[in-house]
């Protein structure tokens, strides 16, 4: 079953933030990928927030998961230019019928230091 999802705040600031940089250190045609890569992820934790591959983050809240784009690759269309190594994952928290996203974080950031958006 598909749950909707909503996006939080901070993770579409996250998203700007991630795709400015992408352009302005690789280019429009990576960005567009990148841009790919993070909506392919989102629709990945919502047709399935507990799906292999995804992680439990009990110090971030009792439902909150994480997602990391790397296992989405393959589910990008085939017309859109491949990200090789995403450094990025999706923070979220898995309701019974929406998962809301928290965040999109960079791979080397410290979970725990991370601003994670409270239940709403």
């Amino acid at each position: 079953m598909t749950h909707s999802y909503v996006v939080a705040a901070e993770a579409r600031d996250d998203i700007r933030g991630i795709l400015i940089w992408s352009q302005q250190h690789f280019g429009d045609q990576i960005r567009d990928a990148y841009e790919e890569l993070i909506f392919a992820g989102l629709s990945d934790v919502a047709s399935d927030p507990m799906r292999v591959g995804s992680h439990a983050e009990p110090e971030l809240g009792a439902t909150v998961r994480s997602w990391h784009l790397a296992l989405s690759r393959e589910h990008v269309a085939s017309q859109v230019r491949r990200i090789k190594s995403p450094r990025h994952f999706v923070i979220y928290r898995a309701g019974s019928d929406e998962v809301t996203i928290l965040r999109i974080l960079h791979d080397a950031m410290n979970l725990p230091a991370a601003r994670i958006p409270s239940a709403r």
